[in-house]
C-alpha cells in the first residue's frame, strides 16, 4: 500500500514538469491530481497504521492468553502437588477392615488428585505416633491419623507445625472445655455415626435370623466408641424383633487395646456363641474380626447348619479370604475412605477448614454392604428403616441398653 502512493507520487512530479510546459490549465489538473494523491496517501498511512496497530494488539491479547493459561496450569498443578501423610492405626494397610478402609481412600485421592502419599505405622504399643506425625508434617501438607489414639498427639504435634493441616478419624478434635471450638486453626476431626448403620446390620440380623438369637463382639470396651456400634445393632434387630435375644461380649477392656488384633480370641468367643445358639454375629473388632469368619465356617461345616457373620468398617466380603465369603452375611460400611478422600480434595481445592466434619447416613457416611446377595431380599425393609433414620423419626441410640 505504501508502494503505491510512491508510484503516485512519482506520477505526480511527471505531471508537475508537463504541467510546466503547457501552462495555467494543467497546472490545475496538477493540482487537482495532488491533493487526490496526498489524500489516498494519508488513507494508506492511516490504514497502514491501523492494521500495525490491531496486529500489536491481537499479539498481546494472545501473550496475555498465553500467560493466563500457564498461570491456570501451574495453579492446577500446584493444587495436586502436594504430599499427604495417611498415619495408619496399630495393624496398619491390610488389616480387611478400618485401616484398609482408610487406605482405599488415600489409593483413591493419588489416582484422583495425583496427590503424592506417604504411609506409616505405629509400632506394636503405638508408642511411637506423636514421633511419626512429626516425621509425616516435615514432608506433607495435610496429615492424617487414622484412629482416635492420635488425638493427643496430632494436638501438639500441629501447634508446632502451624503450617501442616491435620486430621484425626474417629475424633471431634474440638475443645469442649472452651465450647466446643477446635482445637487447632489447622486440625480436623472426621467422625461417623456408626450407630446409625450399626442399627441396620441388627435389623438385617433380626430378619435374617432363624434361632432368634444373635450375637456381638467388640474389640474394646470402656472408652466408649464400640459401645455406639453395639447400642445401634442392639436397637436395630429389637426393631424388628423386641423378644430377640442378643449375646453381646468384648475381648479387651480400655485402655487394652490388643482386642482389636485378637483374631484368635474373637474366634474362641465367636465359637461359643454359636454353640449357644446364636445363629449370626456381628464385630465391631478390627483386626479380631478375621477369627469370627473362621469360626463360622468351622461351625457351619462341624454341625451342618448354616451361621453368619456380619463385617464392619470395610465391605468385608471383598477384603476377607474367599473361602469365608459365603459365612460374610453383610457389613457395616463405616466410610473412611470417603472422609480421607473428602478432607484431601478439601487440601488440593484450599478449603481445609478446623472443626468436626460428621458423616452420617444422611451422606451415606455409614451403611450396609449387599455384596453376595445374601440381603437382597430384605434390602426394601432396610432402606425404609434407613429413610426414617435420615428424617428424624428413628432416633437410634449411642449407648447400649445393658
Amino acid at each position: 500500500m505504501i508502494r503505491s502512493w510512491k508510484m503516485l507520487l512519482a506520477l505526480l512530479a511527471a505531471l508537475a514538469m508537463v504541467a510546466a510546459a503547457c501552462g495555467s490549465d494543467a497546472a490545475d489538473v496538477v493540482d487537482g491530481a495532488t491533493d487526490a494523491v496526498e489524500d489516498a496517501a494519508d488513507a494508506a498511512t492511516d490504514a497502514a497504521e491501523d492494521v500495525v496497530e490491531e496486529a500489536e494488539e491481537a499479539m498481546e491479547d494472545d501473550e496475555e492468553a498465553m500467560e493466563e493459561e500457564a498461570m491456570e496450569e501451574e495453579a492446577m498443578e500446584e493444587s495436586h502437588s502436594f504430599n499427604v501423610g495417611l498415619t495408619y492405626d496399630i495393624g496398619g494397610r491390610g488389616d480387611q477392615s478400618f485401616n484398609d478402609s482408610a487406605a482405599a481412600g488415600m489409593d483413591a485421592a493419588v489416582t484422583e488428585l495425583g496427590v503424592t502419599a506417604s504411609e506409616a505405622e505405629p509400632n506394636a504399643d503405638g508408642s511411637n505416633r506423636a514421633e511419626l506425625l512429626q516425621l509425616q508434617a516435615d514432608g506433607s501438607d495435610l496429615v492424617i491419623g487414622v484412629g482416635f489414639l492420635f488425638a493427643g498427639d496430632v494436638t501438639a504435634v500441629a501447634a508446632e507445625n502451624p503450617d501442616t493441616n491435620f486430621a484425626v478419624i474417629d475424633d471431634a478434635m474440638l475443645d469442649f472445655d472452651n465450647g466446643g471450638v477446635p482445637l487447632g486453626d489447622n486440625i480436623a476431626g472426621l467422625t461417623f455415626a456408626e450407630e446409625q448403620g450399626s442399627f441396620l446390620v441388627g435389623a438385617a440380623a433380626a430378619l435374617k435370623s432363624e434361632t432368634g438369637t444373635i450375637g456381638f463382639i467388640g474389640g474394646v470396651s470402656g472408652f466408649g466408641l464400640i459401645e455406639k456400634f453395639e447400642a445401634g445393632f442392639e436397637a436395630g434387630a429389637k426393631s424388628v424383633n423386641p423378644d430377640i435375644e442378643i449375646i453381646s461380649q468384648y475381648i479387651t477392656e480400655f485402655p487394652d487395646f490388643d482386642g482389636f488384633f485378637a483374631a484368635d480370641r474373637a474366634k474362641e468367643i465367636s465359637l461359643a456363641m454359636y454353640g449357644a445358639d446364636a445363629d449370626i454375629i456381628y464385630h465391631a473388632a478390627g483386626g479380631s474380626g478375621a477369627g469370627l469368619f473362621e469360626a463360622a465356617k468351622e461351625y457351619s461345616e462341624a454341625n451342618g447348619s448354616k451361621v453368619w457373620g456380619i463385617g464392619v468398617d470395610s465391605d468385608q466380603f471383598n477384603t476377607v479370604d474367599p473361602g469365608v465369603q459365603e459365612y460374610v452375611l453383610t457389613s457395616m460400611l463405616k466410610r473412611v475412605d470417603v472422609a480421607v478422600l473428602e478432607i484431601t480434595r478439601a487440601q488440593a481445592a484450599g478449603t481445609f477448614a478446623p472443626g468436626n466434619t460428621v458423616y452420617d447416613l444422611s451422606v451415606d457416611g455409614v451403611g450396609y454392604s449387599t455384596s453376595g446377595g445374601f440381603v437382597d431380599d430384605i434390602v426394601d425393609q432396610l432402606e425404609a428403616f434407613k429413610a426414617d433414620i435420615v428424617s428424624g423419626a428413628i432416633e437410634v441410640p449411642t449407648v447400649p441398653e445393658g
